[in-house]
């Protein structure tokens, strides 16, 4: 197996043009559990660890551009306030060893449907930046996934960025499993709330072949809500919300859950997380 490890972007990308085959690799985190497992032989790794470009995030007219190869944590520390959904997904991910070392780039290459950082990329409405010695183009994120372990990324392209609208409200995830880290989420549920544009984003984790919207439940909700008021959502509002956003999810039984059980839960999130966004609110102007 070749270790490839590119200084600088233009770099990386013309070795993943070179060797197609190459997986690139930033923290890590799942591509050597292949490796130690046997499960992956590739006959090349791209190092990413020193290409300074994807290490940055910069704020771009009402929008954070996260380049690939940012950690878990630091959009903890450092973009809480700006992208709240996305961090709360973050401190889920693994242990501080792990939030040290992963990346939202990685999980995405990954292409998991229980990837923690896609629902609330999916709520967010968040756009996915990839290159390759061809040019630069953007993907939404809701038609970057393609099947599990899937995604647009042609052979030749990496993941450069993901660009993020900053919060224009309360943001909310969740997710279940026997742990709240350190586990692969059953199901997981992202929601936002933009009070000014009046408009609800979801995204569903780990119950489906890809990250799937609700766009149902986005659609009641946002005629639902009684933006001008100041009461709590109503039971039954909330209950239909859950419903309607566990109709929208495509699950399957396996080792960590059953289909039915998935549904129910992410029911159960989708009313929880709505009723804790709601409640937040007044925080926002």
């Amino acid at each position: 197996m070749d270790f490839l490890r590119p200084a600088t972007l233009d770099e990386a990308l013309a070795m993943k043009a070179e060797t197609p085959d190459a997986v690139p690799i930033a923290g890590g985190t799942d591509i050597m559990v292949e490796l130690n497992f046997d499960k992956r032989r590739p006959p090349a790794l791209l190092d990413l660890g020193g290409v300074a470009e994807l290490t940055r995030w910069t704020g771009v007219t009402g929008r954070i551009r996260l380049g690939a190869a940012v950690p878990y944590a630091r959009i903890v520390t450092e973009l809480g306030d700006t992208l709240p959904g996305l961090a709360m997904a973050s401190r889920t991910v693994g242990s501080p060893q792990i939030r040290n070392r992963g990346t939202v780039g990685g999980n995405l290459g990954s292409a998991s449907p229980a990837g923690d950082a896609h629902p609330p990329l999916l709520a967010q409405g968040a756009t996915v930046e990839v290159a390759s010695t061809r040019g630069a183009r953007t993907v939404p994120v809701i038609e970057f996934f393609h099947g599990p372990k899937r995604s647009a990324l042609e052979a030749d392209e990496l993941i450069t960025a993901v660009t993020v609208p900053k919060a224009a409200g309360p943001q909310q995830f969740a997710k279940v499993g026997t742990r709240n880290a350190m586990v692969i989420a059953v199901c997981s549920f992202g929601l936002s709330l933009d009070l000014r544009a009046r408009k609800v984003g979801t995204g569903i984790g780990s119950a489906g072949p890809t990250p799937l919207r609700a766009e149902a439940a986005e659609d009641y909700a946002a005629e639902t809500l009684p933006w001008d008021g100041t009461g709590p959502v109503l039971d039954e509002m909330a209950r239909e919300f859950g419903e309607l956003v566990a109709a929208a999810a495509r699950p399957i039984d396996d080792v960590r859950g059953s289909a039915a059980y998935r549904r129910h839960a992410l029911s159960v999130l989708a009313r929880r997380t709505l009723g804790w966004a709601w409640q937040d609110r007044g925080g926002w102007s």
